[in-house]
């Protein structure tokens, strides 16, 4: 992940002429008959991957702004469509809508069934400023499942939009250290929610209490720290 400094709204954000590039939160591409070009919509850090085949920029947001791709964790407010689909809380300024088709193998006759709080994981599959976002429970290029669906059981924990992005980087200490301490089943969603699943309610505390201390907005502890915290704690 590299990071290429401070952007403000307005800007327009280069070497971002590659066909396959995939957009994050804090970006707009803009088309005009000669040209195509991207610029930044929020004020914060630009990052991209070290391929450079995806932006986004990062800002201290309170409030989750979908964006098409992103992996988020939604509850289940409401049925709508006449009972064929789902309004889902994802944290941002309007619910999702979440298709009941919109499943790994879904058909009419046969497709889940979610009740009012249950928990989805889920992908972004149309975001727009001025329409309310859409959400699917597949990948998007093999239409498999791949994780996505309803979690079960667990628990959800909030933490910044920040800290998200931090436990979806691979190379992030912590996700890696509790998973060698215990077993251990997470969901990151982008919009500020986790899912953790373990064997015991104490070790679900122990993550939560782990994610809370390490995020930016939290306690904001180095992975030494966090060590040392863990040695405290018979899991």
């Amino acid at each position: 992940m590299l990071m290429s400094g401070l952007v403000l709204p307005g800007d327009v954000i280069p070497n971002t002429s590659k066909s396959s590039l995939k957009l994050g939160p804090g970006l707009l591409q803009l088309s005009s008959t000669s040209s195509k070009h991207v610029i930044s919509t929020r004020a914060g850090l630009l990052n991209q991957t070290a391929n450079g085949s995806s932006f986004w920029v990062e800002s201290n947001s309170r409030r989750y702004v979908p964006a098409p791709q992103e992996g988020v964790i939604g509850v289940v407010t409401a049925r709508a469509g006449g009972g064929e689909a789902y309004r889902v809380d994802i944290g941002s300024a309007h619910p999702a809508q979440l298709d009941g088709l919109a499943f790994e193998g879904a058909t009419k006759r046969n497709r889940p069934i979610l009740k009012v709080g249950s928990l989805v994981y889920a992908r972004v599959s149309l975001a727009h400023k001025d329409m309310e976002p859409e959400l699917e429970c597949f990948d998007a290029q093999t239409r498999k499942s791949e994780g996505f669906g309803e979690l079960k059981g667990g628990f959800m924990v909030k933490c910044s939009l920040g800290m998200c992005r931090l436990l979806l980087n691979a190379r992030h200490f912590l996700l890696p250290l509790l998973g060698s301490t215990f077993p251990l089943e997470v969901a990151v969603g982008t919009n500020g929610r986790v899912w953790i699943q373990s064997g015991e309610v104490k070790q679900i505390i122990i993550v939560a209490r782990c994610i809370e201390a390490a995020d930016p907005d939290g306690g904001r502890m180095d992975e030494n720290q966090i060590k040392t915290f863990l040695q405290k704690i018979d899991p």
